[in-house]
């Protein structure tokens, strides 16, 4: 790894700590933004199908049609239901910023 990096990811709350540093807000206010922001993407993507976080990507309810599968261990084909799932497209901005 490079210089300044660990070899593990941040947790929760070293994540919230280091937001309430770079913007010099406390750490309970950091927990209430960040809670408000999730809940708001949950609310929207659901209602909407859909939420942009600018800069970082968007959040997608994504409706997947019924398929036939296979039980990899046995071999056997099984019908797989029709689910709706999230996916996540990432921002072209954080792609050139990070790769």
């Amino acid at each position: 790894m490079g210089a300044g990096f660990k070899d593990t990811n941040m947790t929760k709350s070293e994540t919230l700590v280091a937001l309430a540093e770079t913007t010099g807000k406390t750490k309970k206010e950091v927990v209430e933004m960040l809670d408000a922001i999730v809940a708001l993407a949950y609310k929207e993507t659901k209602k909407s199908g859909e939420f942009t976080i600018p800069g970082l990507g968007k959040l997608k309810k994504k409706h997947r049609d019924a398929r036939q599968g296979r039980n990899p261990a046995t071999g056997e084909t099984i019908q797989i239901a029709a689910k709706t799932v999230i996916k996540f497209t990432v921002a072209k901005a954080a792609k050139d910023a990070i790769l």
